[in-house]
């Protein structure tokens, strides 16, 4: 039951469209695949990424990983390191070298779920087996063509909730997206805006109020202010009764303890890393605050939807990954399924390591063509 071994194996490909927010924006993927092998070779897997430039070439993240994470890792059980307390003191406070953290919660948690025999979910302790799912576009560099053929696209799947980049400089912008999409998507469609931190509190209360002027219908706004604007967050909690205030997305596990302590949200924004979700997800429920998951790497953090009681939505955004995997998470009519297989349920493809390994490091120029997205009918332009 104990861990052996472990595999590393880096891609990079380019991705189908322009993704981004009014702070960033990225072309290509830069993504490095993790496994996890006990003694009796069973594997956890777990994804590292790289937004905005290449990870180095796999011999130097094999070196990385081996001198800074696998002497944590070697000879221990997967259940027993995924509940380990840590205790961070002074130089201990310290990321590795290369992004793995993410990767490595998702791995141990996925061979814990197999060495039980339980889907992740049901470890995880869930009464349920799926979720509310909700489509985000990333969508603040594509031009309007693209921006309404992949919410068109969207709504024929089934969605019926909607969220779209704003912080534009040019406030009309903004505006113009929002009605676009209104006209796009179902009448009645739930909609949500989020500015990454693009406005000052004062701000944010002018800009939303005018939206509502106009006549939006706003379920949430996210990141709209700086993330440790605690006192500007409440706010605009109080100033804008009309919607809800969706934060805490770049907070670590005690930025959200803190944030949600100060007032400063309506609902929790948490990502991928399994066993930091569940802590601050129970804090969550017992301060009778809903969560939200927000992007997880191929859509695992159904899994800790599914077990947490104030969870009721999950972002997608028709990335082009499913090829990694060979069976990625069920979207069906606008709800996220949780597999129902060991682990997590995904498993990776041999067909995609044969294809899209890169091992050293490509110039853009030489990624070729992207991989096919089947859940994407269309290519964004920026």
């Amino acid at each position: 039951m104990r861990i052996a071994e472990f595999r590393l194996t880096r891609f990079q490909f380019a991705r189908d469209r322009v993704i981004g927010d009014s702070q960033v924006r990225a072309d290509d993927a830069n993504i490095a695949a993790l496994e996890l092998v006990d003694a009796q070779g069973r594997i956890g897997l777990g994804f590292a990424q790289s937004l905005f430039r290449p990870l180095p070439a796999l011999a130097e993240m094999v070196r990385v990983f081996r001198d800074e994470v696998w002497p944590g890792l070697e000879g221990e059980p997967p259940l027993g390191l995924v509940h380990r307390v840590g205790r961070p003191r002074g130089g201990n406070q310290r990321g590795f070298g290369l992004p793995f953290e993410e990767a490595v919660q998702v791995a141990l948690w996925d061979l814990a779920a197999k060495q039980a025999g339980l889907p992740l979910h049901r470890l995880l302790g869930s009464r349920r087996d799926r979720v509310r799912a909700y489509a985000s576009g990333l969508d603040f560099h594509l031009d309007d063509a693209a921006f309404a053929a992949l919410f068109a696209h969207a709504d024929a799947q089934g969605y019926r909730a909607f969220k779209i980049k704003v912080g534009h400089p040019d406030f009309e912008r903004d505006r113009h997206r929002l009605d676009l999409l209104v006209r796009t998507v179902r009448p009645g469609a739930e909609v949500m805006i989020d500015a990454n931190e693009a406005w000052g509190a004062k701000e944010a209360l002018v800009k939303l109020g005018a939206l509502r002027d106009a006549g939006a219908r706003l379920l949430w706004v996210e990141d709209p202010i700086l993330r440790h604007d605690f006192e500007g967050l409440r706010l605009l909690r109080q100033g804008a009764p009309w919607t809800l205030i969706n934060s805490g997305e770049y907070l670590d596990a005690a930025g959200k303890r803190a944030l949600m302590l100060a007032g400063g949200t309506d609902i929790l924004n948490v990502h991928g890393q399994v066993t930091d979700v569940m802590r601050i997800g129970w804090l969550a429920a017992e301060l009778g605050i809903p969560v939200s998951l927000g992007n997880t790497f191929l859509e695992v953090g159904v899994h800790m939807a599914c077990a947490l009681p104030e969870v009721e939505w999950l972002e997608y955004s028709f990335q082009n990954f499913d090829h990694l995997v060979e069976q990625p998470v069920e979207i069906r009519d606008g709800w996220a399924h949780a597999p129902d297989r060991p682990g997590h349920g995904l498993v990776l493809s041999e067909d995609a390591r044969r294809a899209w390994s890169r091992p050293e490091v490509l110039p853009r120029a030489a990624l070729g063509p992207p991989p096919d997205n089947p859940r994407v009918a269309m290519r964004g332009q920026g």
